[in-house]
């Protein structure tokens, strides 16, 4: 007997599973706060160098006098990052590129803050050749989340799902905060990395107790509200982002939240399916009736006692012996792990690569961040609408497609076209949004029951390469303005191409073991299992 039986008779999807549900909301809400803060607190606002011999470096010259001490770029703008060696007597004719006598910023840099009134950008001058630096912030923090995504997983194992979720929420406290009062920028970046580490404890271990107390019909359901619950805080941070323009003060107040989420925690339930896998009867037992009493389901106790749960937790054990060298030992398997990491790969990629260019469209940046956020809502009711009529292989693919698509029209619509660059930009973010609800959910589907989390943490750490990734690529425009958008689009036509090579599992019974996949024995008829059997058996009553 498997404990899928268990949860059905103690109320696969009411009361109970609401209450988890919405204690496991708050703290998705949180993680946009950190996982998206790069565009706000490392942004940066125009600039051009500091001129020492005029009033405040030059910040309130008029245009004359600002022609006479800093050149112009090919544009016609003035130079972010160069100034004529000595102040010139009467303004230059043409532009930076035939300029001879310009060099670097020497006193530092004059910053417009209109829109951001602090950054790590202007704290620390990341700027012109310091700009890499306030880049990489964003891949160092995706390098902290890849890094955490293999020591969560393997913890939450190990100790629980539920300590080491409160180790999540205490660790992001503390460096959230700690990462505020921060002296230097090296001091920063090891904080934000370790911040990312933190964060993911707080991303596998909320998606594994809202799966593990579901049953499989609503599975697709608490995956839509869980990732509602991301979209509902990725537009909050626009909103805390507009009316707190200092980044310190910034880190603080995403921060906070964590403290009450550390209060919540007391409520969430440990997974029972866990309690059992790991010979913890008793305190399984305690969690299914409290389960069951909410649920009002009172035949429970006189249906399921200690010795028929361990029954169940001998059977669930099975599962230990797999790692994830079973990914590539047969070959169908190896064909979906390294499909399957490609999907992943470009889904991250172009996500995260839309989500941190809010600037160019001619629009503000808080506008434009909103926007994508409230699209993302939308995207995922009509992805959870769509997957059950098309398909998964056939939704994941063309989202990519599509979105590849977008990047690539926007790529050709001239700069003085703002309205029609943010439209079509907003579309490609709600099919990259779209992409990225679907892979949750065909993912899970695509891998057998033996090794589905061990598929889960190889996407999941593949995807946060990508993520890391993105930042990096967002620096070739300095190259060519068009490296970027061509890199992103390519990447998720490709990609969508790649997932026409899996296998669709609509309306497929779920694998259960290695065998399954490579015989596809979970593509026939939905017989009556042994699991199915057993539990008839001791209910009394006939299999389905």
């Amino acid at each position: 007997m498997r404990f899928e039986e268990v949860l059905e008779e103690v109320g696969g999807f009411s009361r109970f599973q609401f209450l988890v549900l919405h204690l496991l909301c708050f703290p998705r809400v949180i993680l946009p706060f950190h996982f998206l803060l790069h565009n706000f607190i490392s942004g940066v606002p125009p600039h051009r160098c500091a001129l020492p011999h005029l009033e405040d470096g030059g910040a309130f010259a008029d245009a004359e006098t600002l022609s006479l001490n800093i050149p112009q770029d090919p544009d016609g703008s003035l130079s972010s990052c160069r100034s004529f060696a000595s102040p010139r007597l009467h303004p230059p004719s043409g532009n930076l590129s035939n300029v001879s006598d310009t060099v670097p910023c020497q006193h530092g840099w004059v910053y417009n803050r209109s829109q951001l009134l602090s950054t790590t950008a202007t704290q620390w001058d990341l700027v012109c050749d310091n700009k890499k630096l306030n880049q990489s912030l964003a891949t160092l923090f995706f390098v902290g989340v890849t890094i955490g995504a293999v020591l969560f997983g393997n913890l939450s194992d190990k100790f629980g799902r539920k300590p080491m979720l409160l180790v999540s929420f205490a660790a992001t406290a503390v460096l959230g905060t700690v990462s505020a009062f921060s002296v230097s920028y090296t001091m920063f970046a090891v904080i934000r990395t370790l911040c990312g580490v933190a964060l993911t404890g707080m991303t596998i271990t909320t998606l594994a107790l809202s799966i593990e107390w579901t049953d499989i019909k609503h599975r697709t359901f608490t995956g839509t509200i869980m990732g509602l619950s991301w979209s509902v805080g990725n537009m909050l941070l626009a909103l805390l982002a507009y009316f707190i323009r200092d980044w310190r003060q910034l880190m603080l107040v995403v921060t906070s939240p964590c403290l009450a989420a550390i209060i919540a925690w007391w409520w969430i339930p440990e997974s029972a399916r866990w309690l059992l896998a790991n010979g913890k009867v008793e305190k399984a037992h305690t969690y299914l009736s409290q389960c069951a009493k909410m649920n009002r389901k009172y035949g429970y106790s006189t249906t399921f006692d200690t010795e028929v749960l361990r029954k169940v937790a001998e059977s669930e054990d099975s599962s230990k012996n797999y790692s994830y060298l079973d990914l590539v030992k047969t070959p169908k398997l190896r064909k979906l792990t390294f499909c399957s990491g490609i999907v992943w790969f470009a889904v991250a990629f172009t996500y995260y690569g839309i989500s941190f260019r809010i600037t160019g469209f001619g629009f503000n940046m808080y506008l434009t961040h909103f926007v994508y956020a409230a699209i993302e809502i939308p995207a995922k009711v009509g992805t959870y609408f769509a997957l059950d009529r098309i398909g998964r292989r056939n939704g994941q693919a063309w989202s990519l497609i599509i979105t590849g698509v977008m990047i690539g029209i926007n790529t050709v619509i001239p700069t003085e076209y703002a309205l029609v660059r943010t439209l079509v930009a907003v579309l490609g973010k709600g099919f990259s949004e779209a992409a990225f609800t679907t892979a949750f959910l065909y993912t899970a589907e695509l891998y057998p029951t033996v090794i589905r989390q061990c598929g889960l943490g190889y996407t999941s750490f593949i995807g946060r390469i990508g993520s890391s990734m993105a930042p990096l690529v967002m620096l070739l425009e300095d190259t060519w303005v068009f490296t970027p958008p061509v890199i992103f689009a390519l990447v998720a036509i490709f990609s969508g191409c790649v997932t026409f090579l899996l296998t669709e599992t609509l309306n497929v019974r779920l694998p259960e073991t290695i065998q399954d996949v490579e015989e596809e024995r979970h593509k026939g008829a939905h017989e009556s299992t042994p699991a199915n059997i057993e539990l008839s058996e001791i209910q009394g009553r006939p299999p389905m």
